[in-house]
């Protein structure tokens, strides 16, 4: 109704606009993840910031020193969740991004490409490494691979899939989990 609003108004106005240009919705919150399907009736795209879903729906708060090292992309909820969003995005023909500290951490990449992400973005200095992995991989490879770490049952034991599946392409230094 806004985008109507907005459209009729630069219409009666006479300035010139895209009448076509695409809608997305940012995926942060669990309740937006779980209702993919019915937000993708709105939708051009999805795009998933991982850094507040994350924390929302682990109920983690970074900023908290305590509790901040519990924040973990590799949680089996987290892959599950984001699996979900990316299985309607291409059931329901729209585009899937992520943004966010996970898509550009290299030992991420095998599951989000096993997902379905079709595009990732990430701070300049990671976009290096992101496309020495990226071109290191097989897509076909890496959707076998998710559903092997949907298996897992730990953060840390989908860490430990990736590090011995893929190992051999990422530096020690890219190890962050």
């Amino acid at each position: 109704a806004f985008l109507e609003q907005a459209r009729d108004e630069l219409s009666r106005a006479g300035t010139p606009f895209d009448p076509s240009v695409e809608v997305g919705l940012m995926i942060e919150v669990p309740a937006a993840a779980m209702t993919a399907d019915i937000l993708a009736k709105e939708a051009d795209f999805f795009s998933i910031g991982t850094n507040d879903l994350i924390q929302y729906a682990l109920a983690i708060d970074r900023g908290n020193e305590q509790v901040a090292h519990l924040f973990q992309p590799l949680d089996p909820a987290i892959i599950r969740m984001l699996k979900h969003v990316a299985d309607v995005a291409r059931e329901k023909d729209i585009k899937i991004f992520m943004c966010g500290e996970m898509a550009g951490t290299p030992h991420h990449i095998p599951l989000l490409l096993g997902i379905g992400m079709d595009e990732l973005s990430m701070n300049p200095q990671t976009i290096p490494d992101i496309k020495r992995v990226i071109r290191s991989l097989n897509v076909e490879d890496a959707r076998s691979f998710i559903k092997e770490a949907l298996k897992q049952n730990t953060a840390r034991s989908t860490f430990e899939l990736i590090k011995n599946t893929y190992g051999d392409i990422f530096s020690e230094q890219m190890y962050t989990g």
